[in-house]
């Protein structure tokens, strides 16, 4: 089980309000960074998405010290970065904060189940699998199911 990640946004604190929106969750200051963001989905497994500012880079420390923040001069506009995350609310609601945020959304079929791509800013991926699309992906990741689909794959 992921129970955090972390991402950066040109404008963190309104990123972390609309995937809250998306979570029916909550948003914090992060208090590790300044000008970060903690989006709290309230749940059992404590799943939360740390939203720093663009250009943040996390840092091994020094000898045996924790990891440090540090600062690109640049960040590239996408990256090889993606999560898919189950979502209380459905296709409709998502569609409609993705349009209202002039955010790419869009309904994938990845083959064994289907997908709605957000582009959060137009940067990074989010696939979001409402209740109605959760299903699917969970019996496809189901052992059985997985071990089928790749022996099949690779024959």
């Amino acid at each position: 089980m992921i129970h955090h990640i972390s991402i950066a946004a040109e404008r963190p604190q309104h990123v972390a309000k609309v995937l809250a929106e998306l979570w029916n969750g909550q948003v914090t200051p992060f208090p590790s960074h300044a000008g970060s963001y903690a989006v709290l989905a309230c749940d059992a497994s404590g799943t939360m998405i740390e939203v720093y500012p663009l250009g943040t880079e996390l840092q091994p420390g020094a000898d045996q010290q924790p990891v440090e923040f540090g600062q690109s001069v640049s960040a590239p506009l996408f990256n090889a970065f993606h999560a898919a995350i189950s979502v209380p609310v459905e296709q409709e609601k998502i569609e409609q904060i993705g349009v209202r945020e002039g955010w790419r959304v869009l309904r994938c079929n990845r083959g064994p189940f289907e997908v709605i791509e957000v582009w959060v800013e137009n940067r990074w991926l989010l696939e979001l699998l409402p209740s109605s699309l959760a299903a699917q992906y969970l019996t496809f990741m189901q052992p059985q199911n997985l071990e089928k689909y790749l022996a099949d794959a690779s024959a």
